[in-house]
């Protein structure tokens, strides 16, 4: 349940929570869409990777610009789908959801508890 574009999540959830990049439905959203565009961006370019790497990250914003959903991780998420490796790409679509949908959701668990502890602070800003 761990993906490398989970690390600027972090910084932006917990280091960050009152950004709108850090809410809700910008990191699950974000990361979620992300991971499909990359992986049908495989799918359809898999003997070019460099474009399909391209096309990934590139469709992976306006989308998410699209939808409100933009969480900058995202574009790692869309770019990892397409450069990580036969065990990413075995995954297929399910890549979306395990380990992508289920980290970011425990990760929003665990910054709904750790960002509201303190009396001073509050997250999220808005859920959608």
């Amino acid at each position: 349940m761990i993906i490398g574009s989970f690390g600027a999540s972090a910084v932006l959830i917990y280091g960050a929570p009152k950004s709108p990049l850090a809410q809700p439905r910008n990191l699950i959203g974000g990361h979620v869409l992300s991971a499909l565009i990359g992986v049908a961006s495989y799918n359809i370019l898999q003997g070019q990777l460099w474009l399909a790497a391209s096309v990934a990250v590139a469709t992976a914003i306006a989308i998410m610009h699209a939808t409100r959903t933009l969480h900058p991780p995202g574009g790692a998420t869309a770019l990892i789908s397409v450069i990580g490796g036969k065990d990413i790409h075995a995954l297929g679509f399910s890549y979306a959801f395990m380990p992508t949908a289920a980290g970011a959701f425990v990760m929003l668990v665990i910054a709904l508890i750790i960002n509201n502890i303190p009396k001073t602070r509050r997250y999220p800003e808005f859920w959608f």
